[in-house]
């Protein structure tokens, strides 16, 4: 089987919110997805105000090129945290530097989605825009490493003061 490359186009761009990819204090962060209006019209969002939550799969315009890690490496470089593949973390890194993220969808305005704790920045291109269906989340008992809670837990905390 030999690789394809394929090439594919944003829908849409976050509006507003962070413009500093960190990797803490996301919580209430507020942004809009602007969705290409020369594509698209209204009908495009028609019954998307039925959900509360989107899933964005957006990507990653702000990563230096050459700071690819496809190997294993300690999370934000952490020593205290194992080493971990490329696959085991979910950060920008990665081949084709796409990122996945759910938000709340706070409003639907014409062709601006409004949601809040999209973990994108001003900028970013959208390549696709899911409502989040609960029976797609995990089935069955969910683990995770136990460095990914330490490393996530103000991830979504709401910046300090």
């Amino acid at each position: 089987m030999t690789a394809r490359s394929f090439q594919v186009e944003p829908l849409a761009h976050v509006i507003g919110g962070r413009i500093e990819p960190t990797d803490d204090y996301w919580g209430g962060t507020r942004s809009i997805i602007r969705i290409d209006g020369t594509r698209f019209d209204a009908d495009a969002v028609t019954g998307l105000d039925a959900f509360s939550h989107l899933e964005i799969v957006f990507r990653f315009h702000r990563t230096d090129p050459t700071d690819l890690n496809l190997g294993a490496r300690r999370a934000r470089d952490n020593p205290n945290w194992p080493v971990v593949g490329t696959f085991g973390h979910r950060n920008m890194r990665r081949l084709n530097w796409l990122g996945v993220s759910r938000c709340r969808l706070l409003k639907v305005d014409g062709l601006n989605l409004h949601v809040e704790e999209l973990d994108a920045v001003d900028g970013t291109p959208v390549l696709d825009i899911k409502p989040w269906f609960a029976e797609f989340g995990p089935r069955g008992d969910v683990r995770q490493a136990a460095w990914s809670s330490e490393m996530l837990t103000d991830y979504f905390a709401t910046p300090p003061e």
